[in-house]
């Protein structure tokens, strides 16, 4: 009889484990969205319910994508109520998912990709022209939504807008606001700055510009993650970046070009998500913990003394795939110091690489077990 060595039924956890690529978005009323979260989509309403004892409303319906893509990503179409997912499906890596929020209903869109790789790429979505942005390896292509709510039946393209004045190599990090799109971690690029792309001119700036924290220090160049913060109906003009150690949450504003630092999550996960409404900043784990960090604009000391907290609805309908913060979990809650830094090297929090390691290797030790 063939029995399987201890790493083949590593291998074999392991790839099940990334065939499912959850992601977090919210409609235009700022009802917190989650799918493909345990298998299903749902719908966690407004911030005010998200830690009561209710529950999540099931939306899963038909015409949804698989979401076993590694780079699934879900943006809000805040004038059209839509959400648009671009690498929803491994089987169609170029069309584009179309979620109408206000009919709950799926539609898939083909688009054309022409010289665009929808393998290597970080996009925005514009919120007034309701136009992609993508940097694919050293090109900045667009692509046109216009007011799409539901798929049509002529194919979209993906446009060569220019050459990109950044190496091959640069792994993007790209944030919305005011119409213009933020490069983050650019070579050559201080810490604390960030190159501009003007949308509407379509246009490089040629410097970069600084968005300094109060005591003068600034936020670190280094890869991470970036998510903006919507307005009730206008232009986005803050956005949060999160380096990929997750010790901080930094709120740049490009009105006042300054930073704020806050707290950073819980759970340090370089492969987690991010999405932000007006007043929350929502984090998605890669094994399914969704937390949030309240927010308000202007207001630094809440902000300053704000602490991620779990959607308890939606963990009660989809429990993560593994334990989550426990009485056996040790350190607390990292919270960031006004310099920019962390006030603990390890933020306090869980590390959600390490929980994995342990689920599979567990989870492979017991089907050898039952094997044998």
């Amino acid at each position: 009889m063939f029995l399987p060595t201890l790493v083949s039924l590593l291998l074999i956890s392991a790839s099940t484990a990334v065939t499912a690529r959850p992601c977090v978005a919210f409609d235009s009323n700022w009802n917190l969205l989650a799918f493909n979260l345990d298998g299903k989509d749902w719908n966690a309403s407004a911030q005010n319910t998200w830690t009561g004892s209710g529950q999540a409303s099931d939306i899963t319906t038909t015409g949804r994508p698989s979401f076993d893509s590694a780079n699934t990503t879900c943006f809000l179409s805040q004038y059209t109520n839509s959400i648009y997912v671009l690498n929803g499906d491994s089987s169609s890596p170029s069309s584009v998912y179309i979620y109408d929020a206000t009919t709950q209903s799926w539609s898939t869109q083909t688009v054309t990709t022409g010289s665009f790789d929808p393998s290597s790429f970080d996009a925005i979505l514009d919120h007034d022209t309701n136009v992609f942005y993508a940097l694919s390896h050293d090109n900045l292509f667009s692509l046109d939504m216009g007011l799409l709510t539901a798929a049509n039946s002529t194919a979209l393209s993906w446009v060569d807008a220019e050459a990109a004045p950044y190496p091959s190599n640069y792994q993007p990090v790209m944030a919305l606001a005011q119409n213009h799109i933020h490069f983050l971690d650019v070579p050559g690029v201080p810490a604390g700055s960030a190159d501009i792309f003007v949308i509407h001119y379509s246009y490089f700036q040629p410097q970069s510009q600084a968005y300094p924290l109060p005591n003068g220090s600034a936020f670190p160049a280094t890869y991470g993650q970036a998510t903006s913060f919507f307005q009730p109906s206008d232009v986005q003009q803050e956005f949060a970046f999160i380096p990929q150690d997750s010790s901080a949450v930094y709120v740049i504003n490009v009105e006042t070009n300054t930073t704020q630092v806050l707290a950073g999550p819980t759970y340090r996960d370089p492969n987690a998500m991010y999405f932000a409404s007006v007043t929350a900043l929502v984090q998605l784990t890669s094994n399914g913990t969704v937390s949030f960090l309240p927010y308000q604009e202007g207001n630094t000391s809440v902000n300053a003394a704000a602490t991620w907290t779990p959607v308890s609805v939606l963990a009660s309908v989809a429990p993560p795939s593994t334990a989550t913060a426990s009485s056996t979990a040790t350190g607390t809650k990292g919270g960031a110091s006004s310099t920019g830094t962390s006030s603990s090297g390890s933020n306090g929090a869980l590390s959600i690489a390490n929980i994995h390691l342990g689920l599979t290797l567990g989870a492979a030790l017991g089907a050898m077990a039952l094997l044998l």
